[in-house]
């Protein structure tokens, strides 16, 4: 066997390491024993042509699903960076629309707070008015019955009836100005 594989490369004129040459010198090469080989070949190459035909529809049907993978690939690759920048858009958007929201509502509270501080001040200015005229009543109250002690303790029957007469009288044209 080493003799076969030293009449195809001549091992003597290796100029360099991993490298080989072919022996062309034709009676160095043993025509028997090439031609021992192409017999060979040519007989087991009939079934080895079918396969061959098999292999080669393999590998065009191989190389047809690579390129139909490739383009589905490709336009995935594109989708996704269509997708990828209506992500960026919408985070885009999205955060816009967080802060405008969060502006609305920053001004929403102030409004709500400076309407409490409104309503505040009316109650106040309610409440102060209400204890100003209770102590108002309080105080013609307490002026009414000092004046009704005094003149009681003044006036005798007659001028207190002639009294109370003419003060019906006066509320009496009062009430009828007020109608």
């Amino acid at each position: 066997m080493k003799n076969i594989t030293d009449s195809f490369v001549s091992v003597g004129h290796w100029p360099s390491a991993g490298s080989f040459e072919f022996n062309t010198d034709i009676l160095a090469t043993n025509p028997i024993n090439l031609s021992v080989v192409l017999g060979i070949l040519i007989f087991f190459g009939k079934g080895v042509c079918a396969s061959c035909v098999r292999i080669l529809s393999t590998i065009r049907n191989s190389e047809e699903l690579r390129r139909g993978a490739a383009e589905q690939l490709e336009r995935a690759r594109a989708r996704l960076r269509k997708v990828e920048m209506e992500a960026d858009e919408y985070r885009l958007n999205g955060y816009s629309e967080i802060e405008r929201e969060k502006i609305n509502l920053i001004n929403a509270t102030c409004d709500s707070l400076e309407q409490l501080k409104n309503y505040k001040n009316e109650t106040l200015f309610f409440e102060q008015q209400r204890a100003v005229n209770q102590v108002r009543q309080q105080v013609f109250q307490q002026a009414l019955q000092r004046a009704l002690g005094t003149l009681n303790s003044c006036l005798n029957s007659e001028l207190h009836f002639r009294t109370i007469s003419a003060n019906i009288g006066i509320l009496g044209s009062v009430e009828e100005i007020t109608d």
